[in-house]
């Protein structure tokens, strides 16, 4: 079982590098769109909790995690803006998430449809899992794009390790203690959820640092291709490149 979920965590991480590099030829409205597409994604398997080991998590939680990856992606080669904005556009696309379904709860059906007990079942959200999820993904995204300039700033561009992973870890922190706590405490045991929740999300951080390596490798053979390593305007690359 940890294998196959290991697996997953490397086969998501590396989708989401290939689409992040090419983001690169095609422009950041494609890396954002797959950001805000894990994020949607994480959103509805949430509502499955699985197994990890001993530990109980929901099943969302390689995906959304993988988010973060693409952030730093944003952050790292083309600025803290338009981690920002990949950010928000996640947030409003969350909302629209529960509208719709709600909507589509509430729109009658006809009588030979047998599965409205199943849809309901498995897409209805609670006000507290809501909230907790929507708190959580501003307060931790929003901590992480920031984080990850910051060490960038103080460290002149170098270390990508370092704030990969710094800024990765302690955002998960933030949003598995803030999602769990709301959507859960009195519920359910939370201890343990935030434990085997962190626990994986502790994992995809230290994988997914080789893939934003990767994707840089492709950057800089990009630049190559055309004509050296000179400094480009694309919002932050020049400090990349002595990262």
């Amino acid at each position: 079982m940890i294998e196959f979920i290991i697996l997953w965590i490397i086969v998501t991480l590396a989708g989401a590098s290939i689409i992040a590099a090419l983001g690169e030829k095609y422009g950041t409205g494609l890396t954002i769109g797959i950001f805000v597409g894990l994020v949607v994604m994480a959103q509805i398997l949430a509502n499955k909790i699985v197994l990890f080991g001993s530990f109980t998590l929901p099943a969302g939680v390689i995906v959304y995690a993988t988010s973060f990856l693409i952030t730093d992606i944003l952050c790292e080669f083309y600025g803290k803006r338009k981690a920002l904005e990949a950010v928000w556009g996640g947030f409003l696309a969350s909302i629209l998430l529960v509208i719709a379904v709600e909507i589509a709860i509430a729109w009658p059906a006809p009588a030979w449809w047998q599965g409205q007990a199943a849809f309901e079942a498995t897409l209805t959200l609670t006000g507290r899992i809501v909230l907790g999820s929507l708190a959580a993904y501003l307060i931790s995204q929003n901590w992480d794009v920031l984080v990850f300039h910051r060490i960038k700033e103080k460290t002149a561009g170098k270390h990508l390790w370092l704030r990969n992973n710094a800024s990765t870890m302690t955002s998960q922190a933030l949003d598995t203690v803030i999602f769990i706590s709301l959507a859960f405490y009195g519920v359910l045991p939370v201890v343990p959820l935030i434990i085997g929740q962190y626990l994986v999300k502790l994992i995809i951080a230290a994988i997914d640092t080789p893939f934003l390596y990767a994707v840089k490798w492709v950057r800089e053979r990009r630049l190559e291709s055309e004509g050296g390593l000179s400094r480009k305007s694309t919002g932050g690359a020049e400090e990349w490149l002595s990262g």
